[in-house]
């Protein structure tokens, strides 16, 4: 018998099938790097890391990523605050991300890309959602229509 998964869109557990024989694909969605870490960044990266390493125990080859946003509107305002660039304050607080996982024993991700590299493509998707009349604009901000993806909620 295979992994078991509950899969939240069927809401049914089902049998783990990977797109690509024996290699697991992870991308997890990091922290926004503005401050120190918390409880929560603590429990969801050893969430994760229990999960990559059950695939690796499996026999599984796992590509795991998780990223850094490095922009926002409360990394702006801090480092505004503080007199200090957007990177120097993000990357104070993505060593100091790895060092509180080292101290928990989190493995590494493979990747660990930074929102701030991708932007250019961010764009381009955004763009097709709204060309697609599936994200609208409001007030200068970009919104998913809900009412589009049936059965959402």
């Amino acid at each position: 018998m295979g992994i078991r998964i509950f899969n939240t869109l069927s809401k049914n557990k089902e049998i783990f099938q990977p797109l690509k024989s024996n290699h697991v694909r992870i991308y997890v969605c990091g922290v926004t790097v503005y401050d120190d870490c918390h409880l929560g960044h603590g429990r969801a990266a050893v969430v994760f890391d229990v999960v990559r390493r059950y695939f690796e125990f499996s026999g599984y080859k796992v590509d795991f990523i998780c990223n850094f946003t490095d922009v926002d509107d409360k990394i702006i305002s801090r480092a505004s605050r503080l007199g200090i660039t957007i990177s120097e304050l993000t990357n104070k607080y993505i060593q100091q991300f790895y060092q509180d996982m080292d101290v928990l024993g989190v493995k590494r991700a493979d990747k660990s890309p930074r929102a701030t590299d991708h932007i250019e493509e961010m764009i381009e998707m955004i763009s097709v959602l709204i060309d697609k009349r599936l994200a609208y604009s409001s007030d200068g901000d970009v919104y998913f229509d809900v009412s589009k993806f049936e059965g959402y909620g």
